[in-house]
């Protein structure tokens, strides 16, 4: 009979400990096969990601050698880092947050109705300018038990008049202030940043000396962190301004007669969440422990558990094939469950396109579900705690948040740094280094600039309240290809079909496939419509596949480098002589020396060759 130790099963108890360098040598030894000679530190840096930020993803996380890494804490205590309360999500989850926009309140209750009884803990609505009148607000909230749903409000210039109508919607019903759950969403800098236009933060203090005073369970201000990550921003720059953002507000109502703990208490944050769940996970812990330091230099340490609404990033959301989206907002909102976020925003798959229809608003608010009640997801307490990457991603990331905070308030604090264009420069100059690996699908974009279906019908969906503007500009990852697919679908609207480019495969599928894959999802992605019949041609018989095409002047090849040398040359002379005034290649630049004229490959910037495309098929803008 075998007797287990006490520090139970060692299963490689007789292998010896592996090192880091013996790791490091065998990564060597692979990366000489593949033409690299490097080694040491050099050899896992080859194999190490950047990211935004100036952070760095390793391939291998190990315990810290001197295990000096910074104190986590525990959940609930500071520097809240593991979770805001001991329990974490565990014992009921997150709040399922879902958000409403329009102006009629019948609609708006309907659907309110509709998602209370069917897994939405608390309701998100947009009052004031294009959205919900103030005075709409007792109608849209018609049978629902206040003192059950929270109420979340956003609604911008217009914050009092819709705060009273809540507060006053509150006596009206006969809901015990101790009872009432809401946050009235004021957040006068986040209105500047996305309109341009400042607000007087006089009836602000007011309501939240009120709501301080006399409604323990209402939150007046809402610190919202989306107009900076709409507008291009990284993590570490949403962290920043958010940080920067709170602590005025903290000046604000001290300054007004409150103290530090209540004003503390008056604040809830507002961050995005994307489809890079580790990057999502670290955020919200990073948030967390930067605000904790804040309160403890604030004198109120263990008043510093950050309040977090997560919501489902929209400048990850497309319009073309936005059935994806429910699997970047499933991801997302994982991200942000396991991240600790109080509650967490599952924008509709349709959200960009218009007005969410019932099905949309139905797997928004399932996905929360399927995380909770199926895969259990709010069971365990700070799931992503002792993991080596997350633990070091989160430090990192709070590093470089911290530093972009101390700029902005060395700039004179938020307010300051809005109105002197030093947000906007940071964020633009960050936007368009993304920018970039978006054009040459470095970062890829699924159903938009990689596998696009140009075939798929458009979903339609009613018209939705335009965005504030004014102020910090609104960005989309699909803007560029967007802008390329509007073109194609005005000349398919004018004449009947697509521009169309000839794909001339050469030699057999194991030959030309790959090339052949590529060359046809790059010009999709522009709204151009590959042409590949027949399935391979040569130099006698390019010509007469290409006349019948109806290709718009333009043809690329697509094989192997071995073909490309024997049949590159005579195939573009066919193509040219049979109308082609432009023949592309599918490889390396130089593959083919000077018979053809241009080149595609991975890595180019598609989007300057498909606009160039466009161009010069005649194609308007």
């Amino acid at each position: 009979m075998t007797v287990l130790p006490d520090d139970g099963l060692s299963l490689a108890a007789e292998f010896p400990d592996a090192t880091h360098e013996q790791w490091q040598r065998l990564v060597e030894g692979v990366l000489r096969k593949s033409g690299k000679e490097v080694s040491g530190e050099a050899a896992e840096d080859a194999l190490s990601t950047t990211l935004e930020d100036g952070l760095i993803t390793r391939p291998l996380y190990t315990a810290r050698p001197d295990g000096d890494g910074p104190d986590t804490g525990f959940p609930g205590f500071a520097p809240f880092v593991r979770g805001g309360t001991p329990a974490g999500t565990g014992t009921s989850g997150w709040d399922v947050r879902q958000r409403f926009a329009g102006s009629d309140p019948v609609r708006i209750n309907e659907a309110a109705l509709a998602d209370l009884e069917n897994g939405t803990t608390s309701l998100w609505l947009t009052v004031g300018r294009g959205g919900l009148p103030a005075d709409g607000l007792a109608r849209a909230l018609e049978g629902v038990y206040l003192d059950l749903a929270p109420v979340v409000l956003d609604s911008g210039a217009d914050y009092a008049d819709a705060a009273r109508a809540l507060l006053a919607l509150y006596d009206g019903r006969g809901v015990a202030p101790k009872d009432a759950r809401a946050s009235l969403g004021i957040d006068p800098l986040g209105h500047e940043a996305r309109t341009g236009e400042a607000l007087d933060p006089a009836p602000a203090v007011e309501l939240a000396r009120e709501t301080a005073a006399s409604w323990p369970g209402v939150r007046a201000l809402t610190v919202d962190a989306l107009p900076y990550h709409e507008a291009g921003g990284s993590a570490a720059e949403e962290l920043g301004l958010s940080l920067a953002t709170g602590v005025a507000y903290l000046r604000t109502l001290t300054d007004a007669g409150l103290g530090i703990e209540a004003a503390l208490g008056q604040l809830e944050f507002r961050y995005a969440a994307t489809a890079d769940q580790f990057l999502t996970i670290a955020k919200l812990r990073a948030a967390r422990r930067l605000w904790a330091r804040i309160a403890e230099a604030c004198g109120a340490a263990e008043a510093g558990a950050q309040r977090q609404h997560a919501v489902t990033s929209p400048v990850m959301m497309t319009r073309r094939d936005p059935w994806v989206n429910m699997l970047r907002t499933t991801v997302a909102c994982m991200a942000a469950g396991v991240g600790g976020a109080d509650s967490v925003t599952v924008l509709p798959f349709d959200s960009e396109l218009g007005l969410p229809d019932a099905f949309a608003r139905r797997i928004a608010r399932n996905t929360s579900t399927v995380l909770l009640e199926e895969s259990h997801l709010a069971r365990v307490i700070d799931p992503a705690g002792g993991s080596y990457y997350v633990e070091r991603l989160t430090d990192e990331l709070a590093e470089a948040a911290w530093e972009f905070f101390r700029t902005v308030e060395r700039a004179g604090g938020q307010g300051a740094a809005l109105r002197s264009g030093l947000v906007a420069e940071r964020l633009a100059a960050t936007w368009a280094a993304r920018s970039k690996k978006l054009a040459t699908r470095r970062e890829p974009i699924t159903g938009v600039s990689e596998f696009p279906l140009l075939s798929e019908k458009p979903v339609v969906r009613e018209a939705a309240p335009a965005h504030p503007a004014g102020g910090l500009p609104r960005v989309r990852r699909d803007e560029a290809y967007e802008a390329l697919r509007a073109r194609s679908d005005a000349h398919l609207a004018a004449t009947g079909a697509r521009p169309r480019i000839f794909l001339a495969a050469l030699g057999p599928a194991a030959a030309h496939t790959a090339r052949a894959t590529f060359a046809s999802n790059l010009f999709q992605a522009g709204g151009i419509e590959p042409v590949h019949d027949p399935v391979s041609v040569d130099p006698e018989t390019a010509a007469a596949a290409y006349a019948a095409s109806g290709a718009d002047g333009m043809a690329v090849l697509c094989s192997s480098d071995a073909l490309y040398e024997e049949q590159a040359e005579a195939v573009a002379a066919a193509l040219r002589a049979a109308g082609a005034g432009t023949v592309f290649l599918a490889g390396r630049p130089g593959t083919a020396g000077q018979a053809v004229d241009e080149y595609v490959f991975a890595g180019c910037d598609a989007v300057a060759v498909l606009s160039s495309v466009l161009d010069r098929m005649g194609v308007a803008q």
